[in-house]
């Protein structure tokens, strides 16, 4: 008290705010990542139909390809055509995207979809992650088990429904066998790309299990964003197609 006392009160001002500024300096920014954890890049490149570098295809395998093109990358985006349809009919609820990063550069590019989102532009904008193909295939085994555990309840209070039961278990453990196989084989995976090896491809998932994403729209509105180097990348796409602008799919051999 003595020594504040004997201090000018200009003195004491300067003094506390030197501290203030001291403390924050030491604290990142609003939004900012403390050193060393990672982020994702902001910079975005937008997709637009017509723009130097964007394209867009209707393909006979029943996909649309909107692709978009930099002096060293090109990222292709393809969607099923059938999406929204086929999302019900999965062993697990999801939409997914196919991606193929294309590179020309001469130094390497890291691929990394584990920041990649979906957003859902007609279902209060929700934004899904992408999903981790490792956890997705450990949660689905998960469920998989749960349905073989309720259905031996299930049998032993009623017998006779025994081979309804097992038929049916039967069935979707098949197809539980063929997505986890999907997951392991086709999705898409944290990689660099260089001259050895310029190009990589697979599928992005994305839950839609939300409480706020209901029944689909028509026609259905979605953001794809993809990060790539120092950019996400931005693809605006709409399902289902507009009237006249189906595709007439090629037969399986």
């Amino acid at each position: 008290m003595r020594l504040l006392r004997s201090m000018s009160r200009s003195s004491l001002l300067m003094i506390l705010m030197a501290a203030a500024v001291s403390r924050t300096a030491l604290r990142p920014a609003c939004g900012q990542a403390a050193p060393g954890k990672e982020q994702p890049p902001s910079a975005a490149l937008r997709w637009a139909e017509g723009e130097p570098g964007c394209t867009f295809s209707r393909d006979d395998d029943g996909k649309y390809r909107y692709a978009l093109w930099t002096d060293d990358y090109g990222i292709i985006a393809a969607v099923d055509s059938q999406e929204l349809d086929k999302v019900r009919h999965r062993v697990e609820p999801f939409f997914s995207v196919h991606i193929t990063v294309r590179y020309r550069g001469k130094q390497a590019l890291a691929v990394d979809p584990a920041f990649a989102t979906l957003e859902f532009l007609k279902h209060f904008k929700v934004t899904q992650k992408s999903l981790d193909p490792e956890d997705f295939a450990a949660q689905t085994q998960d469920d998989a088990d749960e349905l073989e555990h309720r259905t031996e309840r299930e049998v032993k209070k009623h017998p006779e429904r025994n081979e309804e039961r097992q038929k049916y278990v039967q069935a979707y453990q098949k197809e539980v066998t063929d997505f986890l196989d999907f997951l392991a084989r086709r999705t898409l995976r944290a990689t660099q790309l260089d001259t050895s090896r310029a190009e990589a491809s697979g599928w992005l998932l994305f839950s839609t299990k939300n409480k706020w994403i209901g029944d689909w729209k028509k026609p259905e509105q979605f953001l794809l964003r993809f990060p790539v180097a120092d950019r996400i990348v931005e693809f605006p796409f709409e399902l289902p197609p507009p009237t006249g602008d189906l595709i007439l799919r090629r037969r399986a051999q």
